[in-house]
C-alpha cells in the first residue's frame, strides 16, 4: 500500500528520472545513508535498492566522519487518487438449466503527502571531503556485499520529506453474485425445479498516517570502490559503480544491444511458452490479464517468481493484494510448478518454464500503469496477434503492411490502443499508405524492449486459430 503510493509518487514526477521511491515505511532513510542496489536477473530491468542501517561514516577508516552539507527546499504540494472498476456478468442456458454469474471489483488508492521538501547534499564539498579517504574493506557490511554478485553501494545524496502527518487510503469493494436454476422432467416423471442464488460480498477500508519528516523518495550517488579500499563517486547518471574484481576491473553492466539482438537471444523463451498445453496457455493468459488489472498483483507476482528462481520457496500469505488476485497468483504458481521443463522445438534445449513466465512477469513489472492498463485490454488472440505482428516491425524494416490477414483487427479502437500502448513505451506508430510505419524514440530506459517482451510473451500464450 505504502509502496505503491511512493511508486505512483515517482512515476508521476520524476518517471525515467534518479528518483527511488521508499518501499516501506520501517526503512529509515537519511542523507549519506548506505544503500544495496541489486543488479536484476534481466539486464533491461531496474535494479532493486535496499536502505542499510548503515551511514556513509560507518564504512570509513579512521576516526574523522564526513560532515555533509545540506540544503533544504521547497518541492511540490502532492495528492494523488488512483482507482480501477471492474464489473462483469454472465448468462448460460441449456436445455434444463441456467447460470447466471455478476461480478464488480473496485479500488481506489488515495495518497495525501501534503507539501513535500526536498533535502540535498552539497556534491562539491563530499567531493573535497571524500579526497584521501578510504573504505574499511573490513566492515562486515562490505564483506558480506562483496561476497555477492550484482550488487553496488550507494549513499544518499538527495531525498524527498513529508513536511506533516499525512495519510495514504485504500479502499476495496469485492462482490459476487450466483444464480442457477435446473429443471427435470420426463414422460413418466413431474417437473421438478431447483433454484439457487448466492452472494459474496467483501469490503475494506484501511487508512495509513504518515509522521512527519518521512522519506517517500531519494536519490544515490554509486560507489566504485577499488580493492585497497580506494573508492570514487559517481557523479554521471550513466555510470554505474561496483567492487574491484581480481582482473583489475570493475564489475558493470554490459552495454544494451540492439532490440533485434536482444529479442532473439529470449526465442526460446517464446517457444516454450507456445510448446506448453493449449489448456495451460489459455489459463495462463488469463491469470495474467486479471493480474494486470492490479500494480500491486503485478509486483507480488515478480516477488514470488524472484523467490523461485532463487529456488525459495514464496510465501503467498505475505501477499497485500486482493483475495481474488490472491487466487490468481496461486493458480500461476500452481501451472509453473507443473509444468516444469519443457524443450524448445526449434533448438530441442530444454528450458524451465519458470523462467519464461519470469521473464513476461519481469517485462510487466517495468511497464507504467498507463501501460499495464491499455495492455490489459489488449489481451484476446486477435488483437495479441496483430500486436505481436507490430512488434516484429519495431525489430526488422519497421514497417507492416496493412493489407496483411493479421493486421485486420488493427481497427477503431484497437488501433488507438495501440497508438497509445506503444507511445508509452518510445515507440511510434505512424499510418504511411497502406503501411504501418514503427519508429523508436530516443527516450530514458528499456522500454520498446520491455514492450516487445511482454507483447511477444503474452502472444505466446494465446490460443492459434
Amino acid at each position: 500500500m505504502f509502496a505503491t503510493a511512493t511508486r505512483n509518487f515517482v512515476e508521476e514526477v520524476d518517471y525515467g528520472g534518479v528518483l527511488i521511491p521508499v518501499s516501506s515505511l520501517n526503512d529509515t532513510v537519511d542523507v549519506l545513508t548506505l544503500v544495496v542496489k541489486r543488479k536484476r536477473f534481466w539486464f533491461w530491468q531496474k535494479s532493486k535498492y535496499r536502505p542499510t542501517d548503515f551511514h556513509f561514516n560507518d564504512i570509513l577508516a579512521g576516526d574523522t566522519p564526513i560532515e555533509p552539507d545540506t540544503k533544504e527546499t521547497d518541492f511540490i504540494k502532492y495528492k494523488g487518487i488512483y482507482g480501477d472498476n471492474i464489473q462483469g456478468a454472465m448468462d448460460v442456458n441449456f436445455v434444463h438449466s441456467n447460470v447466471s454469474l455478476e461480478g464488480k471489483d473496485s479500488s481506489k488508492l488515495q495518497s495525501s503527502f501534503g507539501s513535500l521538501k526536498k533535502e540535498e547534499v552539497n556534491v562539491q564539498k563530499l567531493l573535497k571531503d571524500s579526497k584521501s579517504r578510504v573504505l574499511d574493506m573490513s566492515h562486515c557490511l562490505i564483506q558480506q556485499t562483496k561476497e555477492k554478485h550484482r550488487l553496488v553501494f550507494g549513499i544518499v545524496k538527495e531525498r524527498i520529506v513529508t513536511t506533516m502527518p499525512c495519510s495514504v487510503i485504500e479502499e476495496v469493494q469485492q462482490g459476487g453474485q450466483c444464480g442457477g436454476g435446473l429443471s427435470l422432467c420426463g414422460p413418466k416423471s413431474p417437473k421438478v425445479s431447483l433454484k439457487e442464488n448466492g452472494s459474496l460480498s467483501i469490503d475494506s477500508n484501511v487508512t495509513m498516517e504518515i509522521p512527519i519528516n518521512t522519506t517517500i523518495a531519494y536519490s544515490l550517488i554509486e560507489l566504485e570502490i577499488k580493492q585497497d579500499g580506494c573508492y570514487e563517486l559517481c557523479l554521471m547518471s550513466d555510470t554505474t559503480g561496483g567492487f574491484e574484481v581480481d582482473s583489475g576491473v570493475l564489475a558493470h553492466d554490459s552495454e544494451n544491444s540492439c532490440l533485434r539482438q536482444d529479442l532473439e537471444q529470449l526465442n526460446d523463451h517464446f517457444q516454450v511458452l507456445s510448446s506448453l498445453p493449449a489448456a495451460t496457455r489459455s489459463s495462463l493468459l488469463q491469470q495474467f490479464t486479471n493480474i494486470m488489472q492490479d500494480r500491486a498483483a503485478v509486483s507480488a507476482l515478480q516477488d514470488m517468481l524472484d523467490q523461485m528462481s532463487l529456488e525459495k520457496s514464496p510465501a503467498l500469505a505475505d501477499v497485500t493484494t486482493t483475495v481474488s488476485q490472491k487466487q490468481n497468483i496461486q493458480a500461476i504458481l500452481e501451472l509453473v510448478e507443473l509444468s516444469g521443463q519443457v524443450e524448445s522445438a526449434q533448438t530441442g534445449r530444454s528450458t524451465s518454464v519458470l523462467t519464461a513466465i519470469h521473464l513476461i512477469s519481469s517485462a510487466l513489472d517495468e511497464m507504467t500503469n498507463g501501460c499495464l492498463d491499455v495492455l490489459g485490454m489488449c489481451c484476446s488472440h486477435t488483437v495479441l496477434q496483430t500486436m505481436e505482428l507490430l512488434v516484429q516491425s519495431i525489430s526488422g524494416n519497421g514497417k507492416c503492411p496493412l493489407s496483411s490477414a493479421r493486421l485486420t483487427a488493427l481497427t477503431g479502437d484497437i488501433y488507438e490502443n495501440a497508438e497509445h500502448l506503444f507511445a508509452s513505451s518510445n515507440v511510434s506508430l505512424k499510418r504511411d499508405g497502406d503501411t504501418v510505419r514503427a519508429e523508436i524514440n530516443q527516450g530514458p530506459g528499456n522500454l520498446p524492449l520491455v514492450l516487445c517482451i511482454a507483447v511477444r510473451g503474452l502472444a505466446s500464450l494465446a490460443p492459434c486459430v
